[in-house]
């Protein structure tokens, strides 16, 4: 049985950072993403999920330049799950997405 492992989100950057590594860069950003609905006493509710989001640069994700807070954009990519040690001594786990594919979304969602 083949396996899958991939996600598509389309949402608002928050932070940015971009750093170099090796010979080329790598951004790790946050994506804002909205989900929609009616509650029980029928007034419409937004609920706001925040994913960590990383792309290196590549020839499928060339220009970093298009992540800025507050863009819009369509991401595709990978979960990848990572376990930790906080300071404190607990472990953690934490979740990020890893960028295949990266570009503006603007207006209705094309075929990508």
């Amino acid at each position: 049985m083949e396996q899958l492992n991939r996600i598509e989100l389309r949402g608002n950057v928050g932070n940015v950072r971009v750093s170099e590594a090796g010979s080329g860069k790598v951004a790790r950003f946050s994506l804002a993403t909205n989900y929609m609905y009616q509650n029980k006493e029928g007034s419409g509710t937004v609920e706001t999920t925040w994913h960590n989001v990383v792309a290196w640069e590549s020839r499928s994700i060339p220009d970093l330049g298009i992540i800025e807070k507050g863009c819009p954009l369509y991401v595709c990519g990978r979960l990848r799950s990572t376990k930790y040690t906080a300071a404190d001594g607990t472990e953690k786990q934490s979740y990020e997405v890893i960028a295949s594919k990266i570009c503006k979304a603007e207006g209705q969602p094309s075929t990508y």
